[in-house]
């Protein structure tokens, strides 16, 4: 894509230019005592600059994933006999309410595709759910970060061994002795219930070039995801999925099962301490650092961006060629706008294997109810999907938080 290609050389144009402005912006303080304002201002236009481009690269990257998985309405082959007479039906139920019992029935025959949840209510097609696909792909960036299952059940339960097995050392005619055996935890996820309505006129309804089901796709993702996605930072576990903030926090040179391990951030601003993310990426195992990533909001990026090492390198990288996420400290971003902003007592960075450390679980089945009465003269879907999500392995994720001085 020739817009992409394009991106790409602007952002390393951009960084480049920062570099070397900001540089002189710091060559005047240690002059002078303080930069000109101008340049200031230069060096702050280029840094949100940068920020927009990578996301316009990031959008257009999950844009072409979504074309090559043909998650796009309308895309992929030829349906089967039975999710074909099944779409019929939902169309014909969404544009009129007609033939109630046909979409139950068919539901069942077309259980492989619809994944029926037996709680009765009206199942999505595979447009529907193809559009809300992609509005995932470009929204919820800790659904792309931790494992997601779904699950046909009111609750997910697992073990998680917590390797307290021990070995000794032993000689030919030594006394064995009794060593540790392994202990377990269970870990309960509760899918929880998030809901959007969007809403048409019935002459969209009845244009048949209207496509519906992209419409509720894509409008009831937008809001869902959002939802969600705001869940999985901050949710309370209780009517909500549980979110990383909500999860107590302890001292890593204290840490504990079932806390998140936090560094203190040296200063209540966060300032140019690469030393304290270094020490943030060191808190974090060796055997899940190798597939860890950085997760902050877009502000806290631009905050770090300006960040040199000891040797007075840049510790921000920008992804230079398609698909290749920007790097801190040689490991991957991700920008999640739901995660703090930096401030006192805050946690505006976390650094984690969210493979291994968070579970997300969504219940089979978006459900769509027609409401043709309560906001006339509007028709209303009524659109529920269920998910939960929380830590299932808490070494695995750690925390920075910042000073309140």
């Amino acid at each position: 894509m020739e817009e992409l290609k394009k991106l790409i050389n602007d952002l390393g144009r951009a960084f480049e230019e920062f570099k070397t402005q900001n540089d002189s912006r710091i060559k005047a303080i240690e002059s002078k005592g303080f930069a000109p304002a101008d340049l200031t201002e230069k060096v702050e236009r280029i840094n949100k600059d940068i920020s927009n481009i990578a996301a316009m690269k990031a959008q257009l990257e999950a844009i072409e994933t979504a074309v090559a998985r043909s998650q796009f309405a309308g895309g992929g082959g030829e349906p089967d006999k039975a999710k074909s007479e099944y779409r019929k039906a939902f169309l014909a139920y969404a544009r009129s309410g007609d033939r109630v019992s046909d979409l139950k029935g068919l539901a069942i025959n077309a259980a492989m595709t619809t994944q029926d949840d037996t709680e009765g209510g009206f199942l999505t097609t595979d447009p529907v759910k193809g559009a809300m696909r992609e509005i995932q792909d470009t929204v919820s960036a800790m659904r792309g970060l931790a494992t997601v299952v779904s699950i046909g059940s009111n609750e997910w339960k697992e073990l998680v061994d917590m390797l307290g097995d021990t070995a000794e050392d032993a000689t030919e005619t030594s006394t064995r002795n009794e060593t540790n055996t392994p202990g377990f935890k269970e870990i309960s996820i509760v899918p929880k219930e998030i809901s959007a309505k969007p809403k048409v006129t019935q002459t969209m309804l009845d244009d048949a070039n209207f496509d519906i089901e992209a419409f509720i796709g894509r409008s009831a993702g937008r809001a869902i995801n959002r939802k969600e996605g705001a869940w999985f930072i901050s949710g309370d576990g209780v009517k909500q999925a549980m979110g990383l903030n909500s999860y107590p926090k302890i001292a890593n040179s204290s840490y504990t099962w079932g806390k998140i391990g936090y560094v203190f951030s040296g200063h209540a601003t966060l300032l140019n301490n690469a030393d304290k993310l270094i020490a943030l990426q060191h808190a974090l195992k060796p055997y899940y650092r190798n597939g860890a990533k950085w997760l902050m909001n877009d502000s806290t990026v631009e905050a770090i961006r300006y960040f040199k090492n000891g040797n007075g390198d840049y510790i921000w990288r920008p992804g230079l060629q398609e698909n290749a996420p920007d790097l801190l400290l040689g490991k991957p971003i991700a920008v999640d706008d739901n995660v703090d902003d930096i401030g006192a007592g805050k946690y505006p960075i976390y650094f984690g294997n969210f493979k291994e450390g968070y579970l997300i679980v969504d219940r089979f089945g978006i459900r769509v109810l027609r409401d043709p009465y309560s906001s006339k003269p509007y028709v209303e879907f009524y659109t529920t999907k269920r998910v939960g999500g929380g830590i299932v392995m808490y070494e695995a994720i750690k925390g920075m938080k910042i000073h309140t001085s």
